[in-house]
């Protein structure tokens, strides 16, 4: 398995590209912005592109979406909780003032429990809501892409529609519970492990709490 890091747009969203060197087959997770940027990284991979895996539907997340489909007509994969943020991604992004072209309705929803392929790579889905409600992490091969759960140093936020603390308290508790050599790919920032994180970061070690009371 390589994953390279694509780091786009300009809130620094990283979109994450995997690929099945032996079966010579790829998916694209979250691809947020800079579309012909990620089709020519697909392109220059030699990969064939199989899907788009979402995390959740933030803008900062989807806005390649439409650039990379029109490149490859593949499935786009996402929690039905989030398809709210989805639809409306387009006027989300208009309130920062930013431009986005709204993404293709998503194809396939996924759920706890699922697992998806690519190539001979098998991940499970975890539904870890808090920061969306449909919030995933794909989780398999040592490694989890984890979208804005958990961060380097800190957590996904709470202040947003449809966030909820307590909920993301419960999907931390779940994804510390991996083993603790398992990377952490995040949807912003540097790439971590679990057990660098239980040890030091303010949210998993008490030095701070996401739920007061």
């Amino acid at each position: 398995m390589k994953v390279s890091t694509l780091t786009v747009g300009p809130l620094q969203e990283n979109c994450y590209l995997v690929v099945d060197e032996g079966a010579g087959e790829a998916v694209l997770v979250d691809p947020g912005e800079e579309g012909a940027r990620l089709v020519g990284a697909v392109r220059e991979s030699g990969a064939t592109l199989r899907a788009i895996w979402l995390t959740h539907a933030h803008f900062d997340h989807v806005g390649a979406v439409a650039e990379v489909l029109r490149a490859w007509p593949v499935p786009v994969h996402l929690h039905p909780a989030d398809e709210p943020l989805y639809e409306r991604a387009a006027r989300s992004a208009a309130s920062y003032g930013l431009t986005l072209e709204p993404p293709p309705p998503a194809d396939v929803a996924i759920g706890e429990g699922e697992q998806l392929t690519v190539g001979s790579l098998v991940f499970d889905v975890l539904h870890v809501p808090g920061h969306s409600p449909g919030h995933v992490a794909f989780v398999g091969h040592g490694v989890a892409f984890g979208g804005d759960c958990l961060f380097a140093g800190s957590v996904g936020r709470t202040d947003l529609p449809l966030s909820d603390p307590r909920q993301l308290a419960t999907s931390l508790g779940r994804l510390t519970a991996l083993p603790p050599q398992t990377v952490v790919y995040p949807g912003h920032g540097p790439a971590t492990t679990i057990g660098a994180e239980l040890e030091s970061n303010p949210f998993l070690n008490g030095s701070l709490r996401l739920v007061r009371g």
